[in-house]
C-alpha cells in the first residue's frame, strides 16, 4: 500500500448576522475572515480498495476480521470503501487474494469562490416566473446574456423534467424559492456518512438535524451546492438558471466544513450513473502529487470512464489557482486531466458601472482561473474582479451570511460558478440528442464562440459557451 501525500485544502468561513428560525440551535461562531486550512494531510479514517477482477464474495468478512466495516461496494467499477482499519490491517488487506490496492482516503476541497458579494433579497416578485427574463434580479445576470441563454429560452429550450443533473456538492436547499419543486427528493442523498475530522468522528446528517430539525439529510449547510444547482436549473423567481425545468439531484459529497472525502466523490459518481443520471456536475477543487497519489488518478479514471460508458456527461470546474495545467509537473489539478470529462474555465467582466451594468470586457479570462489548452474544454461565466455570478443562497447555511428567508441570492466568483452553465447546457442537449457524452461535448465545443487565439486557446479551450447556438436557437 502506498501512503497518500497531503495536499492543500482551502476553506472559507464567514460570520453570519441573520435572523434565526425559532427551532434552530445557535449556529457556530466563526471569524469574519477567509481562513486557510492547514496544508497537512486530511485523512478521513477510511480506505479505498481496488480489486484485480470480481470482488471476492468473502470481502466483507475479511474486512470484519481485520476490525473494519465495508461502507460501499461497486461491482461495476471494482471499487469499495472501508472504515476502521489500522494502517497495519490495511496492509494485510492489500496483501490478500483478489485485492489490487488499498489506499488511505483523503479529503478534497470544494472549488471555493475567489470572492463573495453581500446577499440580496430586495425587489418585488416577477409577473411571470415561467419566463426566466422576468426574474427579479435578471438585470444583473450578465452571465446569462453573455452565453445567449435568453435566445435559447425564447426558442422554447427551457429544459425537461425527465433530464436529471446530479450535483456532487455540499447539498441543495430544496425549499429555496428558486429551487422548490426542481429537486428530486427521492433520489437526492447524503453520501458523506461518518468520517474523521482531526481523528474525531463527524456526521453531517446529525448537524442538519441539530440546527434544522426535519430537514432532509442532503440539505445544504454551506451555500455552494445550492448556488451551483440554481445556476443549472431555477424557477427564476429571484435569478434565472440556464434551464427552468431540468430536474436536479443533490448528492452530498462535501461537508459544510469544506471537506470532501475522495471516497464519497467516487461513490457519488457511481451513484449518479446507477440511478439515472444524465449529467454530473463536479465543482470541486484541490490537487495532489501524482508521484505519491498515482493510484488516485487510476481510481478517477475508473469512475469517469464508467460514467462515459453508460452515457453520462461529466462536467468539472478547472479550479481557482491561476495554474497552468499544461505545465503542471507532478501535480494533478482537480479532475481536468481526465479525457472523459468537460473541464470548464471561467470568464467575466473586468468592471461594471453598476450591479446592473453596463459591463466592461464581459468575456475576459477570470484572474483566478486555471488554464491550459490541453485541459480546458470550454469557458463559461464565473465572475471576475468586482463582478459576480448571482444565484440562490441556502437558507440552511451555517457559515455564510444569508437570510433564513427562501428568497436570498448571493453573488460569487469561481470556476465552480462556470461549470454549471455547461452542465445546464448539456442537459438541454440530452433532451435534444439523447445521452451521448462525446456528441454533447462536441456540440458544445463546436458552437462555442472562438475567443483568444484562433482554435484551441489556453484560457477558452474551444471557446466561450454559447447556449443559443448549442441548442440551435442561433445560427
Amino acid at each position: 500500500m502506498r501512503a497518500s501525500t497531503p495536499f492543500a485544502i482551502t476553506a472559507l468561513f464567514l460570520a453570519s448576522a441573520c435572523t434565526e428560525p425559532t427551532n434552530m440551535a445557535a449556529r457556530p461562531t466563526v471569524s469574519l475572515a477567509t481562513v486557510a486550512a492547514s496544508a497537512s494531510a486530511a485523512p478521513t479514517g477510511r480506505h479505498i480498495v481496488a480489486f484485480t477482477a470480481a470482488i471476492p464474495s468473502d470481502f466483507a468478512s475479511r474486512v470484519a476480521s481485520l476490525g473494519g466495516t465495508v461502507l460501499w461496494i461497486s461491482n461495476e467499477t471494482g471499487l469499495a470503501t472501508v472504515s476502521g482499519l489500522s494502517a497495519a490491517n490495511a496492509d494485510n488487506l492489500a496483501a490478500s487474494k483478489g485485492v489490487q490496492s488499498v489506499d488511505a482516503d483523503q479529503a478534497f476541497a470544494l472549488d471555493l469562490p475567489s470572492s463573495l458579494s453581500a446577499p440580496d433579497a430586495d425587489g418585488v416578485s416577477p409577473a411571470s416566473p415561467s419566463d426566466p427574463t422576468t426574474a427579479v434580479r435578471y438585470a444583473r445576470q450578465w452571465n446569462m446574456r453573455a452565453v445567449h441563454a435568453d435566445a435559447a429560452w425564447a426558442a422554447g429550450h427551457l429544459g425537461s423534467s425527465s433530464v436529471h443533473v446530479y450535483m456532487l456538492d455540499s447539498g441543495i436547499d430544496y425549499l429555496h424559492a428558486d429551487l422548490i419543486g426542481l429537486v428530486d427528493l427521492n433520489t437526492s442523498v447524503d453520501l458523506l456518512g461518518t468520517f474523521d475530522v482531526g481523528g474525531v468522528p463527524f456526521t453531517e446528517a446529525d448537524t442538519v438535524q441539530k440546527y434544522f430539525p426535519g430537514r432532509l439529510p442532503f440539505t445544504d449547510l454551506f451555500f455552494h451546492g445550492t448556488h451551483t444547482g440554481a445556476t443549472v436549473s431555477s424557477n427564476a423567481i429571484r435569478a434565472a438558471g440556464i434551464t427552468s425545468h431540468t430536474t436536479l439531484v443533490a448528492v452530498k459529497v462535501c461537508a459544510y466544513l469544506d471537506i470532501c472525502p475522495f471516497s464519497s466523490i467516487l461513490d457519488g459518481v457511481i451513484y449518479a450513473v446507477l440511478n439515472g443520471g444524465d449529467v454530473i456536475n463536479l465543482s470541486l477543487g484541490g490537487a495532489f502529487e501524482k508521484a505519491h497519489n498515482g493510484r488516485f488518478v487510476g481510481l478517477l479514471n475508473k469512475v469517469f470512464n464508467f460514467a462515459r460508458s453508460r452515457g453520462v456527461t461529466v462536467v468539472v470546474s478547472a479550479g481557482n489557482s491561476a495554474a497552468d495545467l499544461d505545465h503542471d509537473g507532478n501535480t494533478y489539478w482537480t479532475f481536468c486531466n481526465n479525457p472523459a470529462v468537460m473541464c470548464v474555465s471561467a470568464t467575466g467582466p473586468t468592471a461594471e458601472a453598476s450591479v446592473n451594468g453596463p459591463w466592461t470586457d464581459v468575456d475576459a479570462p477570470a484572474y483566478y482561473t486555471n488554464f491550459g489548452s490541453s485541459a480546458i474544454s470550454v469557458a463559461a461565466p464565473g465572475g471576475n474582479n468586482v463582478t459576480f455570478v448571482w444565484a440562490a443562497c441556502s437558507q440552511t447555511r451555517l457559515l455564510i451570511d444569508c437570510s433564513s428567508l427562501p428568497i436570498f441570492i448571493l453573488g460569487a466568483q469561481g470556476t465552480s460558478m462556470a461549470a454549471p452553465h455547461v452542465s445546464g447546457t448539456a442537459s438541454l442537449l440530452v433532451a435534444q440528442i439523447g445521452r451521448n457524452p462525446a456528441q454533447i461535448k462536441a456540440q458544445i465545443q463546436q458552437t462555442a464562440d472562438d475567443l483568444g487565439k484562433p482554435g484551441v486557446d489556453d484560457f477558452y479551450g474551444k471557446g466561450r459557451l454559447n447556449v443559443g447556438r448549442a441548442t440551435g436557437a442561433l445560427p
